[in-house]
């Protein structure tokens, strides 16, 4: 019996029986409809967050105080880390495939002008930021590259902070209260929306000097540090290396590059997208029972057709056969139905809330259905072996 009449004869098999074949294929469509959906809102989450931490830019990398793994030293020695200072930044600088660099400084105060008041986040930086973070400037200009320790009282704002404060008043050139100082408005940046719940656009920038002095810190938070496209990251990494360990003696301090960061947040989503994938897979478990049980009331009542085939030539193989590629058509199909719902529901979410991450991946459908043309397969192995296994005349005497 060749496989195109194996084909034919299951798929009349299964038109023979609609109502029970439509409810088995049921069961499948709506396992694989939920682990296509799940898989989808995932990756979506992964490409959302991954798109969050590269809309800085790809060649970056920073540099933070302190070491991630432990030294196996003493407390003593450990109490002589040196801090990062705007020595270091400078230094960084000239590094020859080096294109920018910011020394960064957070903190929290209140920015007034004229009696209207808002408490927000102040980020203490060099003029690089365009640069270094992708970053424009919608009004004005950025802060002017004076030296870190003697810059100029300005300020630029962030989009919301400009509204909240001067509504459709031009901020230019006027001046502000933050934390006791007066600092006037140079530059207004562009909308940049928020980075994992940050709101970037609530922020004002001051001069990394000023920022030391505000707030009574002596040493920097963090060092970015934008390079050449093209250079590879292990290369400019191994560079600071040296240059801060020529400079601190030893390496009490980490070297963090967007490669390994993106690296070990994508295997990280990567996990939660496949976890979530086999909470759906547990549907398709009750999928597979499905046509488990359903094949064995089909082999119950088609016993005489069973022994009939066998009657007139039909050996066990070819029975054994017939059955599995009707298990397997009726995985298929499910499959298939099951993957058009989620794809319509993916596109009907993404039409009425555009803002969803949500998305779904070739290789995750392609997944789905080679797995549920496996669990059919799984499932109809024993009906079929119990198929092949029935003797023509015992199977023809039953009926």
């Amino acid at each position: 019996m060749r496989w195109l009449d194996l084909v034919r004869f299951a798929l009349a098999s299964v038109l023979a029986a609609r109502l029970r074949s439509a409810l088995t294929v049921l069961g499948i469509l709506v396992g694989i409809a939920a682990v296509v959906l799940l898989t989808a809102i995932g990756e979506g989450v992964r490409v959302f967050v991954l798109g969050e931490f590269t809309q800085f830019g790809t060649n970056l990398l920073a540099v933070v105080p302190g070491k991630t793994n432990t030294f196996g030293t003493s407390g003593a020695t450990i109490s002589t880390v040196r801090p990062l200072r705007l020595d270091d930044a400078e230094a960084l600088a000239h590094i020859d495939a080096v294109v920018g660099v910011v020394p960064v400084v957070q903190g929290n105060a209140s920015v007034e002008f004229e009696g209207s008041a808002r408490r927000t986040i102040v980020l203490g930086v060099g003029a690089a930021v365009p640069q270094v973070w992708n970053m424009r400037v919608g009004v004005g200009r950025f802060l002017p590259a004076d030296d870190f320790r003697s810059a100029r009282a300005f300020v630029v704002l962030g989009a919301k902070m400009r509204s909240e404060l001067f509504g459709d008043v031009n901020p230019l050139g006027k001046r502000v209260r933050i934390g006791g100082d007066r600092y006037r408005v140079v530059g207004v940046m562009e909308p940049k929306g928020q980075m994992l719940g940050f709101d970037l656009d609530d922020t004002v920038y001051v001069p990394i000097g000023k920022a030391l002095e505000m707030f009574d810190r002596e040493s920097l938070m963090e060092i970015d540090v934008a390079y050449q496209p093209g250079v590879a990251a292990a290369t400019i990494e191994g560079q600071v290396k040296r240059l801060m360990l020529a400079r601190h003696g030893f390496e009490d301090f980490t070297v963090i590059t967007q490669d390994k960061m993106l690296e070990v947040l994508d295997k990280v989503l990567s996990v939660l997208t496949l976890g979530v994938a086999a909470l759906g897979g547990i549907s398709l478990v009750v999928g597979g029972v499905g046509i488990l049980t359903i094949m064995t009331i089909a082999i119950t009542e088609r016993t005489a057709e069973i022994g009939l085939l066998r009657a007139i030539g039909a050996r066990r193989a070819h029975v054994l056969r017939l059955f599995l590629v009707e298990a397997a058509l009726l995985g298929s199909l499910g499959g298939v139905g099951g993957i058009a719902v989620a794809a319509g529901i993916v596109a009907g979410v993404g039409w009425l809330i555009p803002g969803l991450p949500v998305e779904i991946a070739g290789h995750y459908l392609a997944l789905a259905l080679v797995l549920a043309l496996g669990i059919g397969l799984a499932a109809g192995i024993v009906p079929a072996l119990r198929a092949a296994a029935m003797q023509p005349l015992e199977a023809l005497r039953a009926e």
